[in-house]
């Protein structure tokens, strides 16, 4: 009996060994671990927002404008999560076997991840791209894919884009081919078109002209004289005639009321009558 009792608690002795060797081989490490990665993940935004700001020191024409900031903060951030879950995910598999196995099985694991994830890992490296090429920004007006909106946020796997209409579309960035930014356009056109009496277009063609020439110290918003052409040559009782126009960049809208406005009140002061 008392043998017994002696070999239960030999056996007891031996189970405690074994759940202690499970603790602190592989469940302590890989609590460990995850919970670095996480935090990493958390602090990830945070930790870019600091290195970024350091450009604030960087010579006044290399320091990168606030968008390109936002979206660098977004691409880093990005970036410093996704690798810090991959190592984890490699330092957990290498608990269980060694080295040689661990470099065969990421290789092969590379292989066929690189094979059936070909669209996956094309976003990746376009995402990757984006941080060395300022392409767009956070904030900036874009049309890519048929999608027009605005760009909300970058990371390295897709894009946000808020459409005019409110709805958001997440677009993969190994997607993306043509972009055509809004934002970074050195003018905008407020073209207008007015019919005029085939009688008075010779009189009409001198004073648009003369007006042209007049209208940039008229209107603040107007880079050059417009050009005034006939988009369709065609004539008869009335003629059509199109002021070729470029405003600053964004400026068209509001300019264009004004620009209507003068050509009115000078054809008007010429009596020359606009065609119904």
């Amino acid at each position: 009996m008392i043998y017994d009792w002696w070999l239960k608690s030999q056996n007891r002795g031996l189970c405690m060994s074994s759940l202690e060797i499970i603790l602190l081989q592989y469940v302590i490490p890989i609590v460990i671990i995850l919970v670095i990665a996480w935090a990493l993940h958390r602090l990830s935004a945070r930790i870019v927002r600091r290195v970024v700001g350091l450009t604030g020191y960087a010579p006044e024409r290399m320091r990168p404008h606030e968008e390109r900031k936002r979206t660098l903060n977004d691409l880093f951030a990005s970036a410093i999560s996704f690798t810090g879950f991959l190592i984890a995910a490699v330092l957990i598999l290498g608990l269980f076997v060694d080295t040689t196995t661990l470099i065969w099985m990421i290789g092969l694991f590379s292989a066929a991840f690189g094979l059936g994830a070909r669209p996956l890992i094309s976003d990746y490296l376009t995402g990757v791209g984006f941080i060395f090429e300022d392409t767009y920004n956070v904030g900036e007006k874009i049309e890519m894919l048929g999608v027009e909106g605005v760009v909300e946020k970058i990371n390295l796997r897709t894009t946000l884009v808020r459409a005019p209409s409110g709805e958001l579309y997440t677009i993969p960035n190994g997607e993306i081919r043509i972009i055509r930014n809004f934002s970074r356009g050195r003018f905008s056109t407020a073209n207008i078109t007015l019919k005029v009496n085939a009688a008075d277009l010779g009189r009409a063609i001198e004073l648009l002209e003369e007006l042209g020439q007049e209208a940039v110290t008229l209107l603040p918003n107007l880079l050059e004289p417009w050009q005034v052409v006939s988009e369709t040559g065609t004539i008869g009782g009335s003629a059509e005639l199109t002021l070729l126009t470029k405003a600053r960049f964004g400026k068209a809208a509001e300019m264009r009321p004004r620009l209507l406005a003068l050509v009115q009140e000078r054809l008007s002061n010429a009596d020359i009558h606009l065609a119904g």
